[in-house]
């Protein structure tokens, strides 16, 4: 065995399309023949579940879905030649569904394995579908025993130390992991104890792309035996990326070519995680563009900007919708973002529109003052507006609320919630804010007098968020405390936080879970997000006391 060349390892970083069967066989087939013919790669390893996108959810459960799989399987058993391919996908055996990995070459089965540990937690409910399954699968590849584990297998010491048991001098992880803060840092450091304690190099290979509300990263990596990072690859960018390894003795070293790509701060990883998740959702979903209800505020402002980073500039389309409580300096600076980012700019008031509601409803509101049914009416006003024209351009509306408004129900249904996805559904305000100066390093298209006045919602005079609201930086605290660490009003209060303000935040929080029940999806970033993350009864007695 020549020391210079052992093996080498491509890594398949992809973005696919859920449900698209017949598509990700033909990138596997693809990528494969790159990987054989350019790269002169021995081995090409993809991401979990490659064949169906990850996660296909029910669709596992439509009754023809396995044939589409199996024949899918065959075009790649039977097409994929002078090179060894590792693929996840969902494979049927007696009678059971499993989530499940294959290794091929010259059209034979070298080895298949399943995943041991279903994760059934936060975002992920697999063991909806699969059944945990035992086969290992630990192939040879040019001499060298190599084993493979899927996700969530990882995480616990067992699978690795089995392929490891059963010869692999190598290991490789295949992934469908979504983003979250600091979800990088996790990886590598389990991944890295994984491979001192078994004293072997492992390969960690991770999707790309979004999908509904779940960003994945990409941002794969190897260790060695000593579980130090050797490559990591870029976040965020599909490619096809290699590790060579040499020999010495029976242990196999991995080499890097290129120093490891640095990995990006954390206001850097979440708008990046923002931007994919806005583009592939558009673009997966065949919409031709995005309208924004542009506000003069900050929240429409950062999503504008990350609107145009997605999708570019010529298929953004912002419109101002004043009223007669708009200010002046609202409408000047909704007018610079739009010239700053080069995007379709149109002004279109809604006062005819509101006058109308009220003259229609002057009988209705007898004997009834003023009060937020009025400001809600506005923000309808708008809503329909930014709807017909999403349905005459065939652009979706990305609605521009933050988290933070989310938990509290600062927001107005049928208003500026209608739309087609919320790209800060999971950023608190304070993080908006970090963004907003993140993105205006790179370029200033957020003017400062955006992100210095106080913020308001601009629907009764001289009104500002705080009027409604305790300030954001007391608030936001207490909803991560509450939101994403579940934590009691009497916990929180001993962290230090005023008594009565808990108790309102808490309140507001539990009562406008009807809202964010009817809220459109958006981008994750945290642990716990809105929707699919955190699941709580719209109807429920729990805490009324409080």
């Amino acid at each position: 065995m020549n020391d210079a060349a052992a093996l080498r390892v491509a890594i398949a970083q992809l973005n696919l399309l859920v449900g698209d069967i017949d598509g990700n066989a033909t990138r596997i087939i693809d990528t494969s023949a790159h990987a054989r013919d350019t790269l002169q790669a021995d081995m090409v390893v993809f991401p979990e579940l490659t064949l169906t996108g990850y996660p296909p959810e029910d669709l596992l459960l439509r009754p023809g879905m396995q044939e589409r799989v199996a024949a899918a399987v065959e075009r790649i058993r039977t097409q994929v030649r002078g090179i060894t391919v590792v693929f996840g996908y969902p494979r049927s055996k007696a009678g059971a569904l499993y989530n499940s990995v294959a290794m091929l070459r010259d059209g034979e089965f070298i080895a298949q394995g399943d995943k041991q540990h279903l994760p059934n937690y936060s975002v992920f409910d697999e063991k909806r579908y699969f059944v945990a399954g035992h086969d290992r699968c630990v192939g040879e590849v040019k001499d060298c025993r190599v084993g493979v584990v899927i996700c969530e297998d990882v995480w616990e010491s067992g699978p690795v130390a089995e392929v490891v048991a059963a010869g692999a001098q190598l290991v490789l992880n295949i992934n469908a992991s979504p983003f979250h803060v600091d979800k990088g840092n996790e990886r590598e450091a389990v991944v890295g104890r994984r491979a001192r304690e078994s004293g072997v190099p492992l390969i960690y290979v991770n999707l790309v792309g979004g999908q509904d509300e779940l960003v994945f990263d990409g941002e794969s990596f190897a260790v060695d035996a000593d579980g130090e990072v050797v490559c990591r690859f870029p976040a965020y960018a599909e490619g096809l990326y290699t590790v060579d390894f040499t020999r010495r003795g029976e242990d196999l070293l991995p080499r890097a070519q290129d120093e490891p790509a640095e990995p990006l701060s954390t206001d850097a990883s979440i708008y990046q995680a923002l931007v994919t998740g806005v583009r592939d959702y558009v673009t997966k979903n065949g919409f031709e563009g995005v309208v924004i209800g542009l506000s003069g505020g900050i929240d429409s402002a950062l999503t504008l900007a990350v609107a145009v980073d997605a999708l570019g500039a010529e298929v953004v389309e912002a419109v101002m919708l004043p009223s007669r409580y708009t200010a002046a300096m609202s409408r000047e600076d909704a007018a610079t973002e739009a010239h700053l980012l080069g995007v379709e700019y149109h002004e279109i008031s809604i006062d005819s529109v509101y006058q109308a509601f009220l003259d229609a409803l002057a009988d209705e509101f007898t004997g009834y003052g003023i009060d937020t049914t009025e400001e809600n009416i506005q923000a309808r006003c708008r809503g329909v507006i930014l709807m017909a024209i999403s349905n005459k351009k065939h652009k979706m509306v990305l609605t521009t609320g933050n988290k933070s408004e989310m938990a509290v129900g600062y927001a107005t249904l049928y208003g500026d919630m209608a739309g087609g996805f919320c790209v800060l559904k999971d950023v608190s305000k304070t993080r908006v804010y970090r963004l907003v100066e993140y993105r205006n390093r790179i370029a200033p298209v957020i003017p400062r007098r955006v992100i210095e006045r106080p913020p308001s919602a601009e629907l009764a005079p001289d009104q500002k968020d705080s009027d409604s609201l305790p300030p954001y930086d007391i608030l936001d605290p207490i909803l991560r405390l509450y939101v994403e660490q579940d934590q009691g009003v009497e916990d929180i209060v001993a962290a230090g936080f005023d008594a009565d303000t808990v108790r309102r935040v808490v309140r507001m929080v539990d009562r406008n879970e009807y809202k964010r029940r009817q809220a459109p999806p958006g981008v994750r970033i945290t642990r716990r997000a809105f929707g699919r993350d955190r699941r709580y009864p719209i109807t429920s007695a729990y805490g009324r006391d409080r």
